[in-house]
């Protein structure tokens, strides 16, 4: 509204003198020729002049015929005198009509004040926008202590979410439905003594709804929600971290009821005196005034704060006693059940094809988040669109899957008619040894079209949701890995660079099994290694030993026992089914990718799976 007001106003000034300008040229009299005194004197004389007009130092001649002329004499002298000085004949004189007018017009004023004023008008004019500009700098100073969260107020029907937004997370919406209430009817809890958490820290995954489920709480509460992240409150400058936490609970305490979410808790909550000083205070300092103002709450301040956070390993001991942060709720990678429903949510705005399945793509993503599955459906709309389809189908979708794990299909890349065939035979031994053992996921997909860092894939899904697995599994999981290597070897009489990276995993979960699972049947039931982080290093994680170096052998030794029974396992899957690795590696060669149904049929008439 300011500004509207300062463009107005400048408007109106400019149309102003402009109209000005206006007045002043049409106010004077239209003369066309200019005469001296001497001819208008003549003329006079000779009868030729009809009246005449005087307007300070000039005189308008109006002649016989209508013309006009226009004679300048000296400021200081009169029409009298001048006619006086040049003789003129008073007879004709007579005749003649004389007025004398005073100029109303700009002509004067301008003459009079343009001298003056306008030089005053530049110099006012400079010191007004220098003062500004020192003004802006004194204000933004005086702004740079103040909060930064972003509010969303409960008029803002376009931002509001609620729990129908929030598909899954069941639990965790059953907790919160009584913060909900709180913040409706604080009433009915402070009458009966009960106290409501200050603090409720959601721990999750990335992607799991953290913020999304904030918001629907004050969506259902109808509250004003301020949202800030723990990074906008840590500066360079001391102090201004402190100054900002006072000036958002002041702002919360004045909209009470209202709700204050700190997203990305850790940023400023990690533990105290871990760190190496020097900028490292300032975090301190702001997370002392946190638990500073959350101890100011009394039981009749009817404001909620709620924070998300990834890493509660490393929070501050004090953000989680009670009367802080004292309700912790986990939000966890979301089931079957609850992929479907958010997969529901996201695809309300979404034209879909009748064949979409969306059971079906639940089932083909877990471990996806909610925001996973909104990456998938946009990735999957933007294909369509770009195949300028009217609706988004499965095929889109399946392909999207497919993008947002591996990566996009690099077309470009083209294999060589070698490096084809090792890729084949790579992806065929993968394919047959996962499906010929019986603890391993079912194969959907086996493919040697590049995708991100991949010349091939053979893409595997759980029936259902796992939350558990056993040494069975990994010791097939091991096998599957090395397949690929093994079969390259038996196939070729040598290995490639293709198997690297399978090479790494397989040593990784080896090592898991031994030192973290306890799954070595000489070494025991126990873990070895103890790994620690150095918070003032990020994420840099240290490994302390605990263990001898006649132990650290041993492990070795384990290690390498599962990895050389991996190999035999998948050797020996190859050698009995080498028919079978020969149909794959051909049709992949052919069509270069087989799908869950055409895989499956090349087995239809083969044994049942080994164990």
């Amino acid at each position: 509204m300011k500004n509207l007001a300062k463009n107005f106003l400048l408007v109106f000034l400019i149309f102003l003198v402009i109209a000005s300008l206006f007045s002043f040229s049409l106010s004077l009299p239209q003369v066309q020729v200019t005469l001296d005194i001497t001819s208008m004197v003549d003329k006079i004389n000779a009868g030729k002049v009809k009246s005449l007009k005087v307007i300070n130092d000039k005189i308008f001649v109006t002649l016989a015929n209508d013309s006009q002329a226009q004679v300048q004499k000296e400021p200081a002298e009169s029409l009298s005198e001048l006619l006086n000085n040049y003789a003129v004949d008073k007879e004709k004189l007579k005749q003649i009509k004389i007025e004398v007018e005073q100029d109303s017009s700009l002509d004067f004023w301008l003459a009079a004040l343009l001298p003056f004023l306008i030089p005053f008008l530049l110099i006012a004019g400079f010191i007004y926008f220098m003062m500004r500009q020192v003004q802006g700098a004194n204000s933004r100073a005086l702004m740079f202590g103040q909060s930064r969260a972003r509010e969303v107020t409960p008029q803002d029907r376009q931002n509001k979410v609620t729990f129908k937004d929030v598909a899954g997370v069941k639990e965790a919406k059953a907790e919160l439905v009584e913060v909900v209430d709180f913040l409706k009817n604080p009433k009915k809890f402070i009458n009966l003594g009960a106290r409501i958490p200050k603090g409720v820290l959601l721990v999750g995954p990335p992607g799991t709804g953290k913020t999304l489920l904030a918001r629907a709480v004050a969506g259902e509460a109808n509250v004003q929600f301020f949202n800030i992240s723990g990074s906008e409150f840590v500066e360079m400058f001391v102090g201004v971290g402190a100054s900002r936490v006072r000036d958002l609970f002041r702002k919360a305490k004045r909209s009470a009821p209202c709700i204050v979410f700190i997203d990305e808790l850790d940023a400023v909550g990690r533990q105290r005196g871990a760190g190496l000083g020097g900028s490292n205070d300032e975090r301190e300092q702001t997370l002392n005034q946190i638990l500073v103002e959350m101890d100011g709450f009394d039981v009749n301040t009817n404001v909620i704060v709620m924070a998300a956070t990834n890493r509660p390993d490393i929070l501050d001991i004090a953000l989680l006693r009670p009367g802080r942060f004292d309700r912790r709720i986990i939000l966890d990678a979301p089931n079957i059940e609850d992929r479907e429903g958010i997969l529901k949510v996201h695809a309300r705005k979404k034209p879909l094809a009748p064949d979409v399945n969306l059971r079906r793509i639940a089932e083909r993503t877990p471990g996806f988040t909610g925001a996973d599955l909104n990456n998938l459906l946009n990735e999957a709309a933007i294909l369509a669109a770009r195949r300028d389809k009217n609706k988004v189908e499965m095929a889109e979708i399946l392909e999207s899957i497919e993008k947002v794990i591996l990566g996009p299909e690099r077309k470009s890349h083209i294999l060589g008619e070698r490096e084809k065939k090792i890729t084949a035979y790579h992806e065929a031994g993968h394919a047959l040894v996962a499906h010929k053992l019986l603890h391993t996921d079912p194969v959907q997909k086996v493919s040697i079209v590049s995708r991100g860092q991949v010349a091939g894939y053979t893409l595997k899904m759980p029936i259902e949701d796992k939350y558990f697995q056993t040494k069975s599994e990994f010791i097939d999981e091991l096998a599957v890995l090395l397949a690929g290597y093994t079969s390259e070897k038996e196939i070729f009489g040598d290995i490639s660079t293709g198997a690297a990276n399978d090479l790494k995993e397989v040593t990784r979960l080896a090592r898991r099994l031994i030192m973290e699972y306890g799954m070595s049947d000489v070494l025991g039931p126990r873990t070895f290694g103890k790994r620690e982080e150095l918070i003032f290093l990020g994420r840099e994680i240290t490994e302390q030993r605990d263990y001898s170096e006649k132990v650290a052998e041993q492990i070795d030794k384990e290690i390498a026992k599962l990895v050389d029974n991996a190999v035999k396992t998948a050797k020996a899957v190859i050698k009995e089914y080498f028919s079978k690795l020969e149909e794959i590696a051909n049709l992949l060669l052919q069509k270069e990718t087989l799908e869950r149904e055409e895989f499956e049929a090349i087995f239809k008439s083969s044994p049942a799976p080994v164990s």
